[in-house]
Protein backbone atom coordinates (compact mmCIF):
# COMPACT_ATOMS: atom_id res chain seq x y z
CA UNK A 1 0.00 0.00 0.00
CA UNK A 2 3.17 2.67 0.84
CA UNK A 3 4.15 1.83 -2.97
CA UNK A 4 0.93 2.77 -4.51
CA UNK A 5 1.20 5.76 -2.42
CA UNK A 6 4.27 7.03 -3.52
CA UNK A 7 3.22 6.27 -7.06
CA UNK A 8 0.22 8.01 -6.93
CA UNK A 9 2.39 11.47 -4.94
CA UNK A 10 4.89 11.28 -7.73
CA UNK A 11 2.57 10.99 -11.11
CA UNK A 12 3.12 14.26 -12.62
CA UNK A 13 -0.21 15.58 -12.43
CA UNK A 14 -0.60 15.07 -8.85
CA UNK A 15 2.47 17.49 -8.10
CA UNK A 16 1.30 19.66 -11.23
CA UNK A 17 -2.04 20.45 -9.46
CA UNK A 18 -0.90 20.97 -6.49
CA UNK A 19 1.76 23.65 -7.47
CA UNK A 20 -0.93 25.18 -9.66
CA UNK A 21 -3.10 25.23 -6.53
CA UNK A 22 -0.52 27.15 -4.82
CA UNK A 23 0.63 29.61 -7.25
CA UNK A 24 -2.71 30.26 -8.35
CA UNK A 25 -3.92 31.16 -5.17
CA UNK A 26 -0.80 33.38 -4.54
CA UNK A 27 -1.49 35.16 -8.23
CA UNK A 28 -4.99 35.60 -7.16
CA UNK A 29 -3.72 38.39 -4.60
CA UNK A 30 -1.42 39.86 -6.93
CA UNK A 31 -4.82 40.32 -9.56
CA UNK A 32 -6.58 41.52 -7.06
CA UNK A 33 -4.37 43.93 -5.53
CA UNK A 34 -3.73 45.25 -9.27
CA UNK A 35 -7.37 45.78 -9.90
CA UNK A 36 -7.80 46.92 -5.91
CA UNK A 37 -5.01 49.50 -6.05
CA UNK A 38 -4.35 50.65 -9.07
CA UNK A 39 -7.55 50.34 -11.78
CA UNK A 40 -10.20 50.92 -9.06
CA UNK A 41 -8.59 54.84 -7.92
CA UNK A 42 -8.20 55.38 -11.82
CA UNK A 43 -11.61 54.42 -12.79
CA UNK A 44 -12.69 56.31 -9.44
CA UNK A 45 -10.50 59.59 -10.18
CA UNK A 46 -12.15 59.33 -13.91
CA UNK A 47 -15.33 59.17 -12.91
CA UNK A 48 -15.29 61.59 -10.04
CA UNK A 49 -16.62 58.58 -7.76
CA UNK A 50 -15.64 58.86 -3.95
CA UNK A 51 -16.68 54.96 -3.53
CA UNK A 52 -13.75 52.37 -3.00
CA UNK A 53 -11.05 55.27 -2.28
CA UNK A 54 -7.47 53.89 -0.97
CA UNK A 55 -6.29 55.11 2.07
CA UNK A 56 -3.51 56.58 2.24
CA UNK A 57 -2.31 56.33 -1.28
CA UNK A 58 1.54 57.33 -2.30
CA UNK A 59 0.90 58.47 -5.64
CA UNK A 60 -1.05 61.49 -6.16
CA UNK A 61 -2.06 62.38 -9.63
CA UNK A 62 -4.34 65.12 -10.35
CA UNK A 63 -5.66 65.45 -14.10
CA UNK A 64 -8.42 67.67 -15.62
CA UNK A 65 -9.14 68.13 -12.09
CA UNK A 66 -9.89 64.53 -11.58
CA UNK A 67 -7.79 62.57 -8.79
CA UNK A 68 -6.36 59.90 -9.03
CA UNK A 69 -5.04 58.02 -5.35
CA UNK A 70 -2.49 55.18 -6.14
CA UNK A 71 -1.69 52.91 -3.47
CA UNK A 72 1.09 50.64 -4.70
CA UNK A 73 2.90 49.54 -2.06
CA UNK A 74 0.07 46.73 -1.50
CA UNK A 75 0.41 45.58 -5.00
CA UNK A 76 4.37 45.88 -4.49
CA UNK A 77 4.01 43.87 -1.37
CA UNK A 78 1.60 41.29 -3.10
CA UNK A 79 3.69 41.03 -5.95
CA UNK A 80 6.84 39.99 -4.06
CA UNK A 81 5.19 37.87 -1.75
CA UNK A 82 3.34 36.07 -5.05
CA UNK A 83 7.39 35.64 -6.48
CA UNK A 84 8.79 33.92 -3.13
CA UNK A 85 5.82 31.72 -3.17
CA UNK A 86 6.90 30.60 -6.47
CA UNK A 87 10.34 30.23 -5.52
CA UNK A 88 9.81 28.07 -2.48
CA UNK A 89 7.12 26.12 -4.44
CA UNK A 90 9.79 25.56 -6.98
CA UNK A 91 13.43 25.26 -5.24
CA UNK A 92 11.41 23.28 -2.76
CA UNK A 93 8.49 21.03 -4.08
CA UNK A 94 8.84 20.65 -7.87
CA UNK A 95 13.07 20.92 -8.08
CA UNK A 96 13.19 17.99 -5.41
CA UNK A 97 10.28 16.17 -7.03
CA UNK A 98 11.90 16.37 -10.49
CA UNK A 99 14.95 15.03 -9.13
CA UNK A 100 13.71 11.62 -7.53
CA UNK A 101 11.62 11.27 -10.86
CA UNK A 102 15.28 10.91 -12.23
CA UNK A 103 16.79 8.78 -10.15
CA UNK A 104 13.89 6.70 -9.93
CA UNK A 105 13.70 6.17 -13.99
CA UNK A 106 17.24 6.10 -14.09
CA UNK A 107 17.39 2.37 -13.73
CA UNK A 108 14.56 1.66 -16.21
CA UNK A 109 15.08 1.46 -20.26
CA UNK A 110 13.96 3.46 -23.14
CA UNK A 111 10.81 2.38 -24.87
CA UNK A 112 10.50 1.13 -28.11
CA UNK A 113 9.03 3.76 -30.19
CA UNK A 114 5.58 2.92 -31.52
CA UNK A 115 5.46 5.26 -34.33
CA UNK A 116 7.80 6.28 -37.38
CA UNK A 117 7.99 9.34 -39.72
CA UNK A 118 6.45 8.58 -43.70
CA UNK A 119 8.81 8.64 -45.88
CA UNK A 120 6.46 11.27 -48.08
CA UNK A 121 5.46 13.96 -45.85
CA UNK A 122 7.17 13.01 -42.45
CA UNK A 123 4.65 13.05 -40.22
CA UNK A 124 4.28 10.50 -36.97
CA UNK A 125 2.51 7.13 -38.45
CA UNK A 126 1.79 4.00 -36.36
CA UNK A 127 4.59 1.26 -37.52
CA UNK A 128 2.45 -1.01 -38.52
CA UNK A 129 0.67 1.34 -40.67
CA UNK A 130 -0.17 0.76 -44.27
CA UNK A 131 -0.92 3.87 -45.44
CA UNK A 132 -0.24 7.63 -44.09
CA UNK A 133 -3.24 8.72 -42.69
CA UNK A 134 -1.89 12.41 -43.43
CA UNK A 135 -0.76 12.34 -47.51
CA UNK A 136 -2.39 8.76 -48.08
CA UNK A 137 0.50 7.38 -49.49
CA UNK A 138 1.30 3.74 -49.13
CA UNK A 139 4.30 2.46 -46.89
CA UNK A 140 5.44 -0.62 -45.58
CA UNK A 141 4.10 -1.71 -42.11
CA UNK A 142 7.24 -2.55 -39.74
CA UNK A 143 6.25 -5.77 -37.48
CA UNK A 144 7.76 -7.00 -34.66
CA UNK A 145 10.11 -9.92 -35.43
Amino acid sequence: MLNEFKKFILRGNVVDLAVAVVVGAAFNAVITSLVKDLIQPLINGITGSSKGTAIQGIAHFDALHHHFIFPWGDFVSNTLSFLTIAAVVFFMVVQPLNRLQSLANRSKSPEEPTERKCPECLSDIPKAAKRCAFCTAKVEPITKA
